[in-house]
């Protein structure tokens, strides 16, 4: 049975969605698609702006100018949103959503790599998490597009799944320092999508929050890998077994993000019971986790 929120989300039109927030940039209307809404070195100093970031750090409130991939509630692709537009609970109280990936890098020795995320994020800081979770940009090869060869339909699945593990070699780098010879494109393994919503902290206060379609990726990778962490996205990593994360689930002293909590109580541990033969979990369906 759908829940309120879910219904809400459904019931919003491409139509609707465009009109109900004109800050949206329809595909349509994009040429060239730029990486992001402003200069690589801009704050924003509108008083709103002051107000929601108030305290953050400045690099991080500069990224909320990036735009990230606006959908429907069937993972179509309507236009670019700024990461601050689609990540205020203001907007994702009324429905607003947009594409996200989620990376489980196992080693060779099956233990999955966790980071906890930095003090500074303005989105669920400090919190224990996945190897690496964000956005894929609205820009071509993000949208898993090709003009040179042709590859022009951005609701093709097949299309969104190469342009979320573009994005996804990309943040391993940016946010862990792991260079794209130690994860290379083609060994990312997707499973499936999950669709999730939740507030940054307090449900009631809180002015951020997620609300995503998000790509399941797996990856394989060789025991002795560099990672050089980024100090301003990431506090702390480790690689874990399946055991000593379940352990960590029961120290109540360490808190985890709520989409990794939920992957983690729906399929994860199947998954890591069989890295070896993960083709049976594939599937083209949207697990809605509302």
């Amino acid at each position: 049975m759908s829940s309120e929120y879910e219904k809400l989300v459904i019931s919003l039109t491409p139509e609707a969605i465009i009109k109900k927030w004109p800050e949206i940039t329809p595909l349509k209307k994009i040429s060239g698609i730029p990486r992001s809404s402003g200069s690589d070195t801009s704050v924003s100093t509108s008083q709103e702006d002051l107000d929601l970031f108030n305290g953050h750090d400045e690099e991080q409130i500069r990224l909320m100018d990036e735009l990230c991939i606006v959908l429907d509630y069937d993972d179509k692709p309507l236009g670019a949103g700024t990461k601050k537009l689609c990540h205020m609970m203001e907007n994702i109280n009324q429905g607003l959503l947009h594409r996200a990936f989620s990376v489980f890098l196992f080693n060779q020795s099956g233990k999955l790599l966790l980071q906890q995320r930095a003090d500074e994020k303005i989105t669920f800081p400090s919190m224990w998490t996945n190897t690496c979770c964000s956005h894929p940009l609205c820009v071509p090869l993000e949208l898993g597009l090709n003009l040179q060869k042709g590859v022009t339909d951005v609701n093709l699945l097949s299309n969104a799944i190469a342009g979320a593990k573009v994005a996804a070699q990309r943040k391993l780098y940016h946010e862990l320092g792991i260079l794209s010879e130690d994860v290379p494109i083609e060994n990312f393994t997707y499973l499936t999508r999950i669709h999730y919503q939740s507030a940054s902290g307090d449900e009631k206060t809180s002015l951020w929050g997620e609300h995503e379609i998000d790509y399941i990726l797996i990856l394989r990778t060789k025991d002795d890998i560099t990672i050089n962490t980024n100090d301003n996205e990431v506090k702390d990593y480790k690689y874990v077994s399946a055991n000593e994360l379940k352990e960590m689930f029961n120290d109540h002293t360490l808190v985890f993000t709520p989409w990794f909590k939920l992957i983690c109580q729906t399929f994860l541990f199947k998954w890591w019971d069989s890295l070896n033969n993960l083709d049976q979990f594939k599937d083209d369906e949207i697990h809605r986790l509302l």
